[in-house]
This record gives C-alpha cells, sequence and structure tokens, in this order.
C-alpha cells in the first residue's frame, strides 16, 4: 500500500462497499477503489448491500438508486431507520432530477450522475472519506454557538439539551457553520468546503441541506440559521 493512502488509526485500509446490480460495473468501481488503496467490496442489489453493511461496516458506501426488490432508495432509508449513518454515495440517472431529490432525502450524502468517470467517483469518495472518515476534532471537540453544542467527537448535536439527530452530510454543513458563528458564508464556500468540489449548476443542494437543518434545528426554539439572500447563510446565536 502506498505509504500516503489514509487509513484507519490502527494500519487498515478505508472499506468502500459497491452496490449495483450491473456485475461489469460493480467490478470497474472495485477496481478502481482498490486502485487508491481501498479495500472494496460488492452486492448486487439492495438485500445483498443490507447484509454486507452488517458483515463488512464499511466506511463509505457508492450505490445505484435503480434496482430491482430493494432499490437504492430503500436501502439507504433503511440504514437511516436503523441509526447507521455510513456515508452513501448514490448513481443516477443522468436527468431524473426526482432520483437525486429522493436520494438527498432519503439520507444519501452526494450523488454522480450517469455516465460518469471513475475519476469523479473516485473524487467525491476523497472528499467522503477526508470529511466522514478521517476527520480528527480540535483539542476541545464541543462547538457551541447559543444553546446549540456540536460535539465532533461523540457525533452528538443538540439544542437547549434536546438531542438532535443528522446525517454525516449535515453534520458536516452545521460544523462549517458553526466554525464561522455570525459569518455569512456563501454557496461557493459551502459547496467547497463541505463537499469539497465545484457542484455546478447544483448549488441547489446547499438550500436542500439548510433546510434540513432548519427543519431539525429552528423547531426547538427560535431560528438561528438565517439566509442573506443574495449573499448566502450564517447561523448565530437566537439572542443576537
Amino acid at each position: 500500500m502506498d505509504p500516503h493512502t489514509p487509513t484507519h488509526p490502527d494500519g487498515t485500509p478505508i472499506r468502500v462497499l459497491v452496490v449495483d446490480d450491473a456485475p461489469m460495473l460493480s467490478e470497474l468501481l472495485a477496481m478502481a477503489a482498490k486502485s487508491e488503496g481501498w479495500e472494496p467490496h460488492t452486492a448486487g442489489d439492495g438485500q445483498e448491500g443490507l447484509k454486507a453493511v452488517r458483515e463488512v461496516r464499511p466506511d463509505v458506501v457508492v450505490l445505484d438508486v435503480m434496482m430491482p426488490g430493494v432499490d437504492g432508495i430503500e436501502m439507504v432509508t433503511r440504514l437511516r431507520t436503523q441509526g447507521n449513518q455510513v456515508p452513501v454515495l448514490f448513481l443516477t440517472a443522468k436527468d431524473d432530477v426526482s432520483d437525486r431529490i429522493a436520494g438527498l432525502s432519503a439520507g444519501g450524502d452526494d450523488y454522480v450522475t450517469k455516465p460518469f468517470s471513475l475519476e469523479e467517483v473516485i473524487v467525491r469518495l476523497r472528499g467522503m472519506i477526508r470529511r466522514h472518515v478521517l476527520t480528527t476534532g480540535p483539542a476541545d471537540p464541543v462547538m457551541v454557538v447559543g444553546d446549540l453544542a456540536l460535539n465532533e467527537e461523540t457525533y452528538e448535536v443538540s439544542r437547549a439539551g434536546a438531542p438532535i439527530e443528522l446525517t454525516a452530510t449535515e453534520f458536516s454543513l452545521l460544523r462549517y457553520l458553526m466554525e464561522n458563528p455570525r459569518t455569512v458564508l456563501s454557496k461557493s464556500q459551502i459547496l467547497d468546503r463541505v463537499w469539497e468540489y465545484d457542484f455546478g449548476g447544483r448549488a441547489s443542494v446547499v438550500e436542500l441541506y439548510i433546510s434540513y437543518l432548519r427543519k431539525k434545528i429552528d423547531v426547538l426554539g427560535p431560528p438561528m440559521i438565517h439566509t442573506f439572500r443574495g449573499v448566502g447563510y450564517s447561523i448565530r446565536a437566537a439572542d443576537e
């Protein structure tokens, strides 16, 4: 293994699970993951994928939306219902916006549209691994803005003592906002930091995830997440 390849603290490789009913595509993605020094695993449908998640405990999942039986949407919905927050990269149809929205709404963290290049998938996976698998917390892992608290070590978020459950991407977005309290962050800044690549014309994903956070945070008290039209978003204590 390349000594510069990121691994777990114990030296074991990053585990990537590919779930797709097209064997050739699964094999290509597995080979690409292996070339990165990761440990690839494959499954042919959502049912097999759920079993593989239990057995392999992957660090990240590449998941096709359209599969017979248990499809990608149902699989990630079941995982999130079970409390499993493994980062998920969806593979979606090129022009099917409904698939992309459904995937993100179900708890997916990112997506690529078919046809795609292996390089694009690897770039997305690298970003997800850096954000959700290899992130190390600061000396004090707890960030506080007003009555909102986020613990980077335990992955716990609460407001006024009430626990808040977030997906991996929601957590990353909230962390970035809380790292910059009262600062208005543009969509491009958020995309660059949270998703770590250019979404191009898909900056609306930021609006989608901001709405998710509001439904989970602002419902517990006075609004903390604010929109500055034409500029961006900011988080601040309710009394500021």
